[in-house]
């Protein structure tokens, strides 16, 4: 089965966008919602389609907060009640809601191409589209993945991105290992490692998002994982490094896009404006996939890079190397 995805509301702008989150049980995808509901957004128009909920827990004040609409799905698990019930319930949120944008967190034991499925039901299709299918991979299951079957390789394969969770958890050691292996076995997804699902909004809509100004590179601190905040040893946290790249001299365009392709899994974030001879771009790299759109500010590169564990002063130099001889 072939999923549907329309990166951007400019491609189908009649259609209401559904971010569907995936992944095993006791993964995070409630931490996740929570921390999507708690964004400085209106999420007026928004409803959360949520499976199981009396179980899952989510703060009510923390929705009513959000101004989001919330439809439990009571007769069972997603996966098995597709023909009928996930089917009416979308149906009977466009007819109370008129949303626009809805919210799937489906069980930890949901086939996302079976939701997927539904949504593309020719009485669906026509009101409804994929934007995203996040999956939260608790990074303990990973090493343990050969125990879990063909349903939670599903769960991997059809997202496009993979928030890899719980890292504070496990062997730091090990974090590098994981990415690698993730990035071998599905090299056309964007994979990041998160403490609670600590993710920024432009991160989780990326590629949706076609324009994008930069931040300051204190902002950046908000999604990067805290001793204080997340109960995490500080050793484990520490290693979560930032660090930023500044030059007005032009890069050579063949050998910065060389540079990207060289990253390491483990630099998964690298964002700012970039000064070519014959023009100034802005590139947004996210978990392995990037993407470039117009840039008006000033013509100097400003590049802010977060990564895990890496050697910042070995990636400067090797970017430096990619500017044009003066």
């Amino acid at each position: 089965m072939t999923l549907q995805y329309d990166a951007g509301n400019q491609h189908n702008p009649g259609k209401i966008p559904v971010l569907l989150l995936s992944g095993f049980l006791g993964s995070g995808k409630t931490t996740l919602l929570k921390r999507i509901l708690s964004w400085q957004s209106d999420l007026s128009d928004t409803v959360v389609l949520v499976n199981e909920f009396g179980e899952i827990g989510i703060d009510g004040d923390l929705l009513k907060e959000s101004g989001s609409g919330i439809v439990e799905l009571t007769s069972g698990c997603i996966c098995c009640t597709l023909s009928a019930d996930l089917k009416k319930s979308l149906e009977d949120i466009c007819n109370r809601f008129n949303p626009g944008r809805i919210f799937i967190e489906s069980t930890g034991v949901a086939d996302p191409y079976s939701v997927s499925s539904v949504l593309q039901d020719p009485s669906l299709a026509g009101l409804m589209r994929i934007e995203k299918i996040v999956t939260v991979l608790d990074a303990d299951y990973w090493e343990a993945r050969e125990n879990f079957g063909p349903l939670f390789y599903r769960q991997l394969e059809c997202a496009h991105l993979i928030l890899l969770n719980k890292i504070d958890l496990i062997d730091p050691d090990k974090i590098p290992r994981f990415l690698e292996e993730i990035h071998a076995l599905l090299p056309g997804c964007q994979v990041i490692p998160t403490v609670r699902c600590g993710i920024d909004q432009e991160s989780l809509w990326m590629p949706a998002v076609s324009r994008i100004t930069i931040k300051p590179m204190r902002q950046f601190q908000e999604f990067i994982p805290d001793h204080a905040d997340h109960d995490s040893d500080s050793g484990s946290a520490a290693r979560f490094v930032t660090f930023s790249f500044t030059d007005r001299r032009v890069f050579n365009k063949s050998a910065f896009h060389d540079f990207i392709e060289a990253l390491q899994p483990e630099v998964f974030r690298v964002k700012g404006p970039v000064r070519f001879p014959d023009q100034t771009l802005l590139i947004n790299f996210v978990g392995g996939k990037w993407e470039w759109s117009a840039w008006e500010g000033e013509d100097v590169t400003r590049l802010a890079f977060i990564g895990w564990d890496v050697d910042s002063p070995t990636i400067l130099t090797r970017l430096t190397r990619c500017l044009e001889a003066s």
